[in-house]
Formats: structure tokens, sequence, C-alpha cells
């Protein structure tokens, strides 16, 4: 995964996510919605195959890469969580 910023303001975040499809960018987005501080979290992809999605985060005065950092977090503990489970039920 490669992140290039586009855009950078003091409550809004846009940058591309190489390497990754809409799997990951709607789990981040789902995960963005979480946070009450984010106001928009949004991606859009120009083409299904050869497409860079393309995301934006803005907030009401929280910092976009704390928002973006903390939903990172939570997704990585919800995997953690799930894989420990799996592993569980399939001994």
């Amino acid at each position: 995964m490669e992140i290039n910023v586009i855009e950078e303001k003091k409550n809004r975040l846009s940058f591309e996510i190489r390497g990754e499809g809409n799997t990951f960018c709607n789990i981040l987005k789902d995960e963005l919605w979480n946070d009450k501080h984010v106001t928009i979290a949004t991606y859009t992809i120009k083409h299904p195959l050869i497409g860079i999605p393309f995301m934006i985060v803005e907030t009401d005065g929280k910092s976009p890469r704390q928002a973006l950092a903390s939903a990172a977090e939570r997704i990585a503990s919800k995997a953690d969580k799930l894989r420990k489970e799996f592993k569980k039920e399939i001994k």
C-alpha cells in the first residue's frame, strides 16, 4: 500500500491509496464514520480494474490524520479478534 497525499488542510485530507481496492476502502470508510468528529469519509475509484482509490476525510476540528490513525487501530483490533475467534473455532 502506498498513500499519496493530494491535499491537506486543517480539517480535510484527500489522498490516493495505491495497491488497495473497494474492500479495504469500504472498511476504512465505514470505520471512519464511527468517529464522532468525522464529517466526511468517502472514496471513489474511477475504473474498477485499473483505478486508484481516492479518499477524502474531513473532520469538525480533530486532525484527519489522527482520525485515520484511530480508525486503522480499531480495524487492526477487530481483525485480530476475528483471527483469534476463527483459530479457536477451527481447532
